[in-house]
């Protein structure tokens, strides 16, 4: 998950504080999920993935770069 929300972020061309304003969660917990310092609640998959515009799913996923 973690190399999944770093990933589409960039993508999207966010920072880390805009994602966590869109989520409503704080800069620094955003970034802790994706240093893979924390374990996101299912509840906090959802408002990341909401914010990212994707199904939840999609952040669980195999990144190529793990394969």
């Amino acid at each position: 998950m973690a190399a999944n929300v770093r990933r589409v972020r960039h993508e999207r061309r966010l920072t880390q504080e805009e994602l966590a304003e869109r989520a409503g969660l704080s800069a620094r917990y955003v970034g802790a999920i994706e240093r893979a310092a924390v374990s996101a609640s299912v509840t906090v998959l959802g408002r990341v993935a909401e914010a990212l515009g994707l199904d939840p799913a999609d952040l669980l996923k195999r990144s190529d770069k793990a394969e």
